[in-house]
């Protein structure tokens, strides 16, 4: 274990663990076995996490933070699985991201640069892509998978299973019950109903106006054509001849395993 860089005194740190250069480990803190810990990566005090669990490099992680704790499942029976999280992510106060659980794949997994802020919840076995951002008090149950760019926004929640696609958009206090597609914008109405996509998201990250024009014809074509699923699902194939994001749209309606958001 290499301690070339602040490790308070109070932190308890298992000799098993394995921290890299340039750690810092705030007071109070608690490092368990199995835990591998990045180069740069800063933990503040009072911070939980158990292993197995591997933290990669320059990471921010803010006091009272829980990471690797037990999934919350019934049907874990103590099996070796594991949490998994990227580089320059941000995960601040009483955030809890749980370990998966054996017959949900094993591992939870955080990709790179994404902003997890207070009180979030990732709950065993979720995906999540690069550069997604949950607003405060947002949660995933099991088995979720978020995909790059999404932004879930304060106080809304995925139900397990749920997969999301890239660039879209959860309002506040949207409980999301179904697959939404990539670039879709969900409202809350009780549950979250599809309202329009997320152009002012995809304006910001470099989308051009063609892009995002094939991508408004592909949602009209999806939720206001009056089509059945399989009807839209043809008409779809045939824009994404010419549309890269269509293609991306049409890909994730051929994995989604359950009902579609429409």
């Amino acid at each position: 274990m290499t301690r070339a860089s602040p490790i308070h005194p109070t932190a308890v740190i298992d000799p098993s663990a394995i921290i890299g250069a340039n750690v810092s480990v705030g007071a109070y803190s608690v490092i368990g076995a199995e835990v591998e810990i990045g180069d740069g990566t800063v933990i503040g005090p009072h911070v939980v996490i158990e292993g197995p669990t591997r933290i990669g490099r320059d990471n921010r992680i803010a006091q009272f933070a829980s990471l690797g704790g037990d999934p919350q499942d019934k049907k874990f029976a103590g099996e070796r699985t594991e949490l998994v999280i990227g580089d320059r992510n941000l995960i601040r106060e009483f955030a809890t991201i749980n370990r998966g659980t054996g017959d949900g794949g094993g591992i939870t997994r955080i990709g790179n640069d994404n902003w997890v802020l207070g009180y979030v919840h990732v709950a065993h076995d979720c995906q999540i892509g690069n550069n997604v951002v949950f607003s405060n008090y947002s949660a995933l149950a099991g088995h979720v998978e978020i995909g790059d760019w999404t932004i879930l926004s304060g106080y809304s929640g995925v139900h397990q299973f749920c997969k999301v696609g890239a660039h879209a958009f959860i309002g506040m206090g949207c409980l999301v019950g179904h697959d939404v597609p990539p670039f879709v914008m969900m409202a809350n109405e009780q549950q979250g109903r599809p309202r329009g996509i997320n152009s002012e998201g995809l304006k910001r990250r470099g989308f051009d106006a063609t892009r995002i024009a094939a991508i408004k014809r592909a949602y009209r074509t999806l939720y206001m054509a009056g089509l059945s699923l399989p009807e839209a699902r043809e008409k779809l194939a045939e824009q994404a001849c010419e549309s890269e994001d269509v293609r991306a749209m049409l890909e994730f309606l051929d994995h989604s395993e359950r009902a579609l958001a429409r």
